[in-house]
């Protein structure tokens, strides 16, 4: 929970002096403008996510501008992850002749995901960016317009379009019910479950937290002191779990665009 989401109840608001809990909820997300510039308000997420952008960049430039036989520490690191991506994921799932020219961006996708999620649990940060749809939206549409684009690149106008609507005349009777079906799911659905895949776990998460956190806040009176307690717990056990949440999360959003992109490479029957 940030600083400013502290602040916004009364800071003397315990149980039994007359204060309700404080819940969070809709508010908990929503930043006033850190500036306004020609009438664009630049607010606290924004910011997480140029810094998160930095940060990626940073590392991998740091790890990889003079690169060494005998690799330092930061560049095993950078390569660990570097080969995480390419070879679990991207490899095992559009193939290796395939995928590798789209490991460069599956692999920024994975560390900027991952970084966007971790500003949840970094001190003076604790927002996870993904939590606002925009950000995973912008990245779903990405990972779609590549896919469509690949897609009748690949088989062409007709042969698109049928690689999307799942066309095939062995079907027989229920071929009409599987093409509208498919073309909703994939050029509809698809792209919106990608990203509230993403943006619900972390919407979820970071609320589950910032609830502990408040309540620990609100029950440390009287007797509450015995509650806060497991109040406080719970907090660091959610924290604990969120971190290995926001590692899944970055995975399965690039596990699904590998997915993606390996439907548009392969042949149609």
């Amino acid at each position: 929970m940030s600083a400013d989401q502290t602040l916004a109840f009364d800071a003397s608001c315990h149980i039994f002096t007359g204060c309700g809990f404080p819940a969070p909820g809709l508010h908990t997300f929503i930043y006033e403008p850190i500036a306004t510039v020609g009438g664009f308000e630049f607010t606290k997420p924004m910011l997480l996510a140029f810094l998160g952008s930095f940060v990626v960049v940073a590392f991998f430039w740091a790890a990889f501008h003079k690169p060494k036989l005998v690799p330092g520490k930061l560049q095993m690191v950078g390569e660990a992850g570097y080969d995480f991506v390419r070879r679990g994921i991207v490899y095992e799932i559009i193939g290796k002749k395939d995928g590798e020219k789209y490991v460069p961006l599956m692999v920024s996708l994975f560390f900027f995901v991952w970084m966007m999620n971790i500003w949840s649990i970094v001190p003076l940060a604790q927002f996870p960016v993904t939590s606002i749809i925009a950000y995973p939206a912008a990245l779903a549409l990405v990972v779609y317009v590549l896919w469509v684009s690949l897609t009748f690149r690949k088989h062409g106008f007709v042969g698109g379009w049928k690689n999307i609507t799942g066309y095939d005349k062995s079907l027989g009777p229920i071929l009409p019910l599987v093409v509208v079906l498919e073309f909703f799911s994939n050029l509809l659905i698809r792209p919106f479950t990608h990203a509230v895949r993403l943006f619900a776990n972390m919407f979820a998460g970071h609320l589950l937290i910032s609830m502990f956190a408040i309540a620990t806040w609100y029950l440390a009176n009287s007797i509450g002191f015995v509650y806060a307690g497991t109040s406080f717990l719970m907090a660091v056990v959610m924290t604990a779990f969120e971190l290995f949440i926001q590692a899944v999360q970055a995975y399965v959003f690039v596990l699904l665009a590998c997915s993606y992109i390996q439907g548009a490479l392969a042949e149609h029957h």
